[in-house]
């Protein structure tokens, strides 16, 4: 829609009615004649008015670019002291249509209603401390030990103020002589990477730009203040960059309206209308989270399960109360005898092995002679309130393993988790070792942790007050709610994963794309409040597996009996399973371990088929030494490392079989993959 209401004859009708309207509104109920005197003046300013709209006319037409010259500016104050801030050039802006800004004000004033009804219908009364408050104080908390150690010297601390002022004194001089017509180089350059200011305004107009450098300048001020505070215990840290990295990004020029030159000009093209989409889709969103924002990634209608992702040919072959165990056909005349097992997280869905023909490691492994099976873990109610870590060993791996057996007459698997599905397996092989059961013959983990001392982010969502709120709110409904841990993992990404779709959704009022990966990723699920407690509690906060303390059914947990052959990937770019941390837990293992790191992060750099030639993994071998010194040594290669994985897990069993069918006419056909617990919405 176009800002110049000069060329739409309907709008300059609207414009000369509503002018009609005012124009009456002014007039007496008894008319006086107007005097000679009067009539002559009145021509003379009429006059004179006309000259001045003329004169108005011919200045607002001219081009406003950085080549046209400019008004000699007032001379700045020293130092820039005292100098007013600089005013944003918004004449190509402002072309107004009261009328209809008025109307949608009105309906974004009704939105707005809506919205906080939702936000308040959420909020329960009997809750003793929320999540949110407990975030907030450990908020305080954390950046409040910063703060002390810079306070506790005024000298230290007026240094670093000294440090801040100088730079945007710089900035705002800067901006200064932009305005008096000198092509200046920003003291803070633009960087491509960072999207939120990839608008041509942000450099061009010297107020947006010095907005942008302001912001940039006081935001790694503030990291650097984080970094440079001494005495602090990592986990302090950690927390304190964390959020101020998350302060920092909610506070961005880029997220509001009247800081944002395209969100500016979004606003007055549609005259408020965008805002008032944007506010409905709010309000749709916060009732979708019971009263807490869930943000849509994905136009989640373009999708069909089964149709369009999850849709490699299998069927269900056995359910119980956590699992559903899928068995896909073959494609091959013949399979390797050895069958394969995977273990995916529970805190998502299982289809992220099988988003699309293209992207599926599921059908690749099929492909490739593999007879593959897959859990798909139940999406929990109140009922399964108490299924905690043993249920899912129990109920899951080692019941899957009885089940392959059951359908292809193989005692020996071979099995791959991934992420936390990955550290079930790892418990349960454990387990398996100390209770003399081989079935499970060599191991995969994808992105896997076993020791988490040093376990990145998340980390810092877990201490003893988060969990005891944590505890309380699960115990009213005995599961976690997906879209929790959802937002937990869009903040370690708030750029990517907050606050750009804040501004396209609810300020721009745009519905997302259609994204697969992004689908997935809102496709949450609940967990179960024994299995969530326990995990985090057991693993993030007492690191009890890599100690040797982990007590599962009175058996002890030691990885050092595992001595199954493992294959370790990591990936470079991982915030939720940090390749240091899953190099240090690979040396947990009794048996050879195979380590490899690939490129990308804790999704892309799994999911990376051959087919798309993406990114690249390094080998070195065994994880010996310190990550550091064994990326030093290890062999870069480009694209996948599917191949590289494919060649080692087949040289431990070569031998095939001819295919098999899912069930192998033993077992009772339940469904279609992908199964029904699959589509049960978090």
């Amino acid at each position: 829609m176009s800002a110049n209401q000069d060329q739409d004859p309907a709008a300059n009708r609207k414009r000369g009615a509503t002018a009609e309207k005012v124009s009456a509104l002014g007039k007496s109920e008894t008319p006086v004649k107007p005097s000679r005197k009067a009539k002559s003046e009145a021509k003379s300013e009429a006059k004179s008015e006309a000259k001045n709209k003329a004169k108005n006319k011919t200045a607002a037409k001219k081009p406003s670019s950085p080549s046209a010259p400019k008004q000699k500016a007032a001379p700045a104050p020293p130092n820039g002291a005292g100098a007013p801030p600089p005013r944003p050039n918004l004449e190509k802006f402002v072309q107004l249509d009261i009328e209809a800004i008025a109307d949608n004000m009105a309906q974004l004033v009704d939105q707005a209603r809506k919205a906080l009804a939702a936000a308040i219908g959420g909020v329960n009364p009997d809750e003793a401390r929320s999540e949110l408050a407990a975030n907030v104080a450990d908020a305080t908390k954390t950046l409040g030990a910063v703060a002390e150690y810079w306070l506790s010297k005024p000298d230290r601390a007026a240094v670093a103020q000294a440090d801040l002022y100088k730079g945007l004194s710089e900035i705002w001089r800067q901006t200064l002589r932009r305005y008096s017509g000198e092509d200046v180089a920003p003291i803070v350059p633009s960087d491509r990477a960072d999207k939120r200011f990839s608008g041509p305004e942000w450099n061009e107009n010297p107020f947006f730009d010095w907005l942008r450098q302001s912001y940039l300048l006081a935001s790694r001020w503030a990291g650097d203040m984080v970094e440079s505070a001494e005495g602090l215990d990592p986990q302090t840290k950690a927390r304190a960059v964390f959020y101020t990295r998350l302060i920092s990004s909610a506070i961005s020029p880029s997220n509001f309206v009247p800081t944002n030159p395209e969100l500016l000009r979004a606003t007055m093209d549609a005259k408020g209308e965008n805002l008032v989409r944007g506010l409905k889709m709010l309000a749709e969103d916060i009732s979708a989270g019971g009263g807490v924002l869930k943000i849509r990634q994905s136009a989640d209608q373009k999708f069909e399960l089964g149709v369009d992702m999850a849709n490699t040919p299998g069927k269900v072959i056995w359910r119980n109360d956590v699992m559903e165990l899928i068995q896909y056909e073959p494609t091959t005349a013949e399979v390797y005898a050895r069958p394969l097992l995977i273990t995916p997280p529970w805190i998502n869905k299982f289809y992220v092995l099988d988003l699309n023909p293209e992207k599926s490691f599921v059908r690749w492994a099929v492909e490739q002679g593999f007879t593959v099976f897959i859990i798909s873990w139940v999406n929990p109610d109140e009922t399964k309130a108490e299924k905690g870590f043993e249920a899912y060993m129990h109920e899951g791996v080692l019941t899957a393993l009885d089940v392959i057996e059951k359908a292809t007459g193989e005692r020996k698997v071979t099995a791959a988790g991934y992420c936390v599905g990955g550290t079930l397996l790892a418990l349960t092989l454990a387990y398996m070792a100390a209770t003399g059961d081989d079935r499970i013959d060599s191991v995969t983990l994808f992105a896997t942790q076993v020791d988490f001392s040093d376990a990145g982010d998340l980390q810092i969502f877990v201490d003893e007050a988060r969990l005891a709120a944590l505890d309380e709110s699960m115990a009213r409904t005995g599961y976690l709610e997906g879209y929790k841990m959802a937002n937990a993992f869009n903040m370690l990404r708030p750029n990517e994963l907050i606050w750009n779709y804040v501004v396209n959704n609810y300020m721009k009022g745009v519905e997302p794309a259609a994204f697969d990966l992004l689908y997935w990723n809102s496709d949450s699920t609940r967990i179960p409040r024994a299995n969530h407690s326990f995990y985090l509690r057991s693993c993030y906060l007492e690191n009890r597996l890599a100690r040797g303390e982990m007590v599962i059914d009175d058996v002890r947990l030691n990885l050092r009996q595992v001595k199954a052959p493992v294959f370790e990937i990591a990936t470079r770019e991982d915030h939720i399973a940090p390749a240091q941390s899953v190099f240090r837990g690979a040396r947990f293992f009794g048996g050879d371990v195979t380590f490899v790191l690939g490129g990308s992060g804790h999704i892309a750099g799994i999911i990376n088929p051959p087919s798309k030639d993406k990114y690249q993994y390094w080998t070195g071998g065994p994880a010996k030494g310190s990550f550091e010194e064994w990326i030093k040594k290890a062999k870069e290669t480009k694209g996948s490392w599917w191949p590289h994985w494919l060649g080692w897990v087949t040289a431990q069993a070569p031998k095939k079989v001819p295919a098999r069918q899912p069930g192998g006419g033993k077992l009772k056909i339940i469904c279609d993959a992908p199964g029904e617990y699959v589509r049960v919405r978090g």
